[in-house]
């Protein structure tokens, strides 16, 4: 499950990144696209009890 999460936070830290330089440049559908992408990850990390803020906690 470890590898699972850590996995998983470093595609919600990548997403968050996608969102913050399409808002950035102006990019309207990037930021839609990336908004999805990051609801989606959010969506699977609480299904499985994760917390996506929490980085290095074991879960």
């Amino acid at each position: 499950m470890h590898e699972f999460t850590a996995e998983l936070r470093a595609r919600l830290a990548e997403a968050r990144e996608e969102l913050r330089r399409a808002r950035e440049s102006g990019d309207e559908h990037g930021v839609q696209i990336a908004s999805g992408r990051l609801d989606n990850l959010n969506r699977l990390a609480a299904d499985h009890g994760i917390n996506p803020e929490a980085e290095g906690e074991a879960e």
